[in-house]
């Protein structure tokens, strides 16, 4: 068998780069493939800016507490392509093997002939042929980018459709105001199909609400249909059939209430699927999705880390992303106190003052790492952002690094250090950690 990374690098070398948002060459491979989008397990469409992963990730852990068989397709991966597709199995879902991937790569290859395709299409493609082979109950589909013209968005009669927090990214592809990045991910709402929304500014709300409206979409929009708020140690949701009293998540911040109970009114309003409350509740306490406000406590970058610090994981990458990790990190500081040092590696298309405004008066220093991608923003710039905004920084060669520089700081009481910025350096920072992708418990 051919191994899969050099299946996929073939692939990247190919097939266009540049992200070009259209259905016509998914619709190409797909007729090929003789339609396996047709033969899907009942689907739920997830888009958004931010919370997207982790609402998959509370759902499955909830439909899977419930007994269901459940795929699941997320984007990007952190460490292997293979997280990205998990396919349903009694006990629960498990990642893609490599000959299955690798067979279906192959297919969707062969069929597609040699014409133009983006990798996103064709290894969607591929995930789509790989969940029409294997029976689930449900397929969580999570949008790459956007949603209207999304290579996800050829399901046409999902059971359910989801729009988590909808913010600034993706400026050159979904549009630079909020009204033209709404609409784009209201693309994925379904004429007649119930739409759960997570609470959202009036701007993004009015222009879904108008998609709605003219779909004849019945919405479930959080602050108005329902609600997850905190209480004490614990969550409780409330929508029309009653008030629920639960566990906190296991995922950490208060952004991660809106995600858990986009995904509990997401589950209460598919009437076909009766989960019942203990399902809910073992779902909010066993859920992982890595590189959210994960606690890395222990592996070779841990052991790095100053003597009795904490450290921290998180992929946030926009403005908004960097409000919820903020937020969750002054929660962190009431509780514990400590001094605050951020290693931030980002892309140029990103934000990044905006996203680095978000820690000003909560950071102590920034420490710039580089990200191994082309299109990474050199630390140096990280540098002088940060400190235009009033943040001490420096930069260093490799989080390794970084972490010795935050040790040489001496500080007392030892640091909290949050590693953030990019998905893709979560993703470098999970494999030099050496250990599999676990979510640690607040502690």
């Amino acid at each position: 068998m051919v191994p899969v990374d050099i299946v996929l690098a073939r692939l990247l070398a190919l097939h266009p780069k540049r992200i070009d948002l259209s259905l016509d060459r998914m619709w190409r491979v797909l007729d090929r493939l003789n339609h396996p989008e047709r033969r899907l397990p009942p689907v739920i469409h997830v888009a958004g800016t931010n919370g997207k992963g982790s609402t998959v990730a509370f759902l499955r852990a909830i439909l899977e507490a419930a007994g269901f068989g459940v795929h699941v397709y997320t984007s990007p991966h952190l460490v292997r392509f293979n997280e990205r597709i998990r396919l349903a199995r009694p006990g629960g879902s498990v990642l893609v093997e490599d000959d299955e991937l690798v067979d279906a790569l192959a297919t969707c290859e062969r069929l597609n002939a040699g014409d133009p395709i983006t990798f996103f299409e064709i290894t969607t493609a591929a995930a789509f042929l790989l969940f029409a082979r294997h029976p689930a109950d449900v397929l969580l589909l999570e949008v790459g980018l956007g949603g209207r013209l999304d290579a996800t968005n050829v399901v046409d009669r999902p059971i359910a459709t989801v729009i988590t927090s909808v913010s600034h990214d993706h400026h050159e592809f979904l549009g630079d105001t909020i009204e033209l990045i709404a609409a784009e991910k209201a693309g994925i709402l379904k004429r007649g199909v119930p739409a759960i929304i997570a609470p959202q500014s009036q701007q993004a709300l009015s222009v879904i609400e108008r998609h709605a409206e003219r779909l004849r979409a019945p919405l479930r929009i959080g602050g108005k249909h329902w609600s997850a708020t905190p209480d004490r140690d614990r969550m409780v949701f409330r929508d029309g059939n009653g008030v629920m009293e639960l566990p906190a998540p296991r995922l950490f911040g208060r952004h991660q209430l809106d995600n858990a109970g986009t995904a509990i009114a997401t589950l209460r309003c598919i009437h076909a699927l009766r989960i019942p409350d203990t399902a809910i509740e073992q779902g909010l306490t066993s859920v992982e999705w890595p590189a959210r406000m994960q606690r890395l406590a222990r592996g070779r970058l841990a052991e790095l880390a100053p003597e009795g610090a904490e450290l921290w994981l998180d992929g946030g990458h926009n403005p908004d992303g960097g409000l919820a990790v903020a937020n969750a990190l002054a929660d962190l500081d009431r509780r514990d106190a400590r001094p605050l040092i951020l290693i931030v590696g980002m892309l140029a298309n990103k934000d990044c003052q905006g996203f680095l405004m978000k820690f000003a008066g909560l950071a102590r220093a920034v420490i710039a790492v580089p990200v191994r991608q082309d299109t990474a923003l050199p630390s140096e710039e990280i540098v002088q952002i940060a400190r235009r905004i009033g943040i001490p920084a420096e930069n260093c060669d490799s989080v390794g690094e970084a972490l010795a520089a935050a040790t040489s700081l001496g500080l007392d009481p030892a640091p909290r250090i949050l590693i953030t910025g990019s998905l893709y350096l979560a993703g470098e920072v999970l494999a030099a950690n050496g250990l599999p992708c676990l979510i640690h418990p607040l502690e």
